[in-house]
């Protein structure tokens, strides 16, 4: 471990644990490499599949994708519930909880306005409807819409798991079949993780024994999340093999102008504005996106960020020296709620898009309300799925067409997999800004010089 350096914040300076990984343990090999070698032999294997129309090779990438995902969203809820209840139990012993947890949603409009800025001007600039080949004949609007009421319901839970049932119904060939399907509100469970925690601390001693089998319990799920982890290079060849093999130009091409400002617009965000965001706060551009890096790219393959909470939340704790017990509220509460991606540059980008698309001018009032409904927006929707209801909570505002939503489906997986991926990198970068801003940071981690510190030696220090 290289000699550490004098620093100006309080916390380096605190008699913290700094146990470095023996190097017998050091992965030769590291976690993010894994990951981008299985999405080349992903992009090889889909290309195959889709050049030679090799159909068992798509159903085989399909099959093992899913499964992969699966995996990590039936751990999610459980994992979600205990980290809330513990981290609640434990803030009680840090004398600035309520301010981290305020200067996060402040973190969380001032990112999304800046995102919905750059998509805004990102439209404007390059007139994505205009250059668009699609016909407006025939469109129809979503099934799936968002509404302003939609906060209230979604984070009111229906139930002690926050589960809810769905149901579709297929006829083919004369035969009907009904499918169900169990769904988590993720946001749902949040609320419940702190209404549990919060009574515990208002029961008190008595309150002990509940509170310990929650942190035991927790520590099962983290190490039973890792092993599922390990399994990302194979579940991410999957997933981008599936996406290679699924969709081509041909199905981009219309809408060509569109698909690349998303992109654009996304790497913008992450590789400019959260840069110079860092550089203010005077942290490790490199640090951040070394750290931050495995998540970003499970959510790229993924696409869902509940589906990587899990990695986002170790790579805070043990690679970006978030404090651990900090680290299970925001990481939950950024999954469901911060969306610079999916709410911000999205839906600015295709409301442009859609009026354009119906010769509708949009105003200054109108681009207004674009920025409002992403930095409020999000919250609005956090409990439903996709950015879809986001985007139909953006027409409506705006009294544009519901039925311009139709025409952007076709392509939404393939713009999914960028806007899930500057999600995560949101969702990392605003604990730990509020982490530096508030003085408990672990420097010494981020910075490099202490290559691993364990969660167990990862406590929030008392302000």
């Amino acid at each position: 471990m290289s000699q550490s350096h004098p620093s100006a914040d309080p916390v380096d300076d605190l008699d913290q644990p700094q146990v470095t990984r023996p190097a017998a343990k050091k992965k030769k090999f590291p976690f993010w490499a894994q990951i981008f070698v299985g999405l080349a032999v992903g992009v090889v294997l889909g290309f195959i599949a889709r050049t030679w129309d090799v159909e068992w090779l798509t159903q085989t990438l399909s099959i093992i994708g899913n499964a992969f995902v699966q995996l990590l969203r039936v751990i999610v809820v459980p994992l979600v519930l205990f980290a809330m209840i513990v981290s609640i139990t434990k803030l009680r012993q840090v004398t600035n909880a309520a301010r981290l947890a305020v200067q996060t949603l402040i973190w969380f409009a001032i990112t999304a306005l800046a995102s919905v800025v750059i998509g805004i001007v990102i439209g404007v600039l390059t007139g994505p409807g205009t250059h668009a080949s699609i016909g407006t004949e025939g469109a129809k609007a979503s099934a799936t819409q968002g509404t302003w009421l939609d906060f209230l319901t979604s984070i009111i839970p229906s139930n002690i798991f926050g589960a809810s049932v769905s149901s579709k119904v297929a006829q083919a060939d004369g035969a009907v079949a009904v499918t169900s399907s169990l769904n988590f509100n993720v946001l749902q469970i949040v609320v419940l993780g702190i209404a549990l925690g919060a009574a515990a601390l208002a029961v008190g001693k008595k309150a002990e024994p509940f509170v310990n089998l929650s942190e035991s319990v927790l520590e099962v799920l983290q190490k039973l999340v890792w092993w599922v982890i390990l399994l990302s290079p194979i579940g991410s060849a999957a997933l981008i093999g599936r996406a290679v093999a699924t969709y081509g130009w041909d199905l981009i091409a219309p809408l060509g102008i569109f698909t690349l400002d998303v992109y654009v617009g996304c790497l913008i965000v992450m590789f400019v504005l959260y840069p110079v965001i860092l550089k203010l706060h005077g942290l490790s551009i490199r640090r951040f996106f070394a750290g931050a890096w495995d998540a970003i790219t499970l959510a790229f393959v993924s696409r869902s960020s509940i589906g990587t909470l899990p990695v986002t939340r170790r790579s805070l704790v043990e690679k970006l020296g978030v404090p651990s017990e900090y680290a299970s509220f925001a990481a939950p509460l950024g999954a469901t709620t911060k969306m610079d991606g999916c709410a911000a540059i999205y839906p600015a980008l295709a409301a442009i898009t859609v009026a354009q698309l119906f010769g509708i001018d949009l105003g200054i009032t109108d681009y207004l309300l674009i920025a409002f409904v992403a930095v409020v927006g999000s919250a609005a929707t956090a409990g439903l799925t996709g950015a879809i209801v986001m985007l139909t909570l953006t027409l409506s505002t705006l009294g544009l067409p519901l039925e311009g939503v139709g025409l952007l489906l076709a392509i939404d997986p393939i713009l999914d997999m960028i806007r899930t991926a500057t999600n995560v990198a949101g969702q990392q970068l605003v604990p730990v800004i509020v982490s530096a801003r508030e003085k408990v940071l672990n420097r010494r981690l981020y910075d490099g010089e202490v290559d691993y510190v364990s969660e167990d030696e990862r406590q929030l220090v008392t302000a």
